[in-house]
């Protein structure tokens, strides 16, 4: 389970990377060396990288875009004519 959940971090900040400060930058290579040879991180450097990914993943909702496609009802065609 934990090794899946730190997958789905280096997977999601990986597109973040050039957003990094630098020592955030340093921390971030460190982790993701650690994660390549396939270790299973600490505590504290889970929460490291959590705090990454909290700081730069943002979840925005997504807007229901349907109402914008829709066909105009007939009430309003008949009014017209």
């Amino acid at each position: 389970m934990r090794s899946r959940e730190q997958k789905t971090y280096f997977e999601t900040l990986k597109r973040y990377e050039r957003k990094f400060e630098r020592n955030e930058l340093e921390d971030y290579k460190m982790l993701l060396k650690r994660h390549k040879d396939e270790e299973e991180l600490d505590n504290l450097s889970l929460q490291r990288l959590k705090a990454l990914y909290e700081k730069y993943h943002v979840n925005r909702e997504k807007k229901n875009l349907d109402q914008l496609f829709e066909k105009p009802s007939e009430e309003i065609s008949d009014n017209n004519s």
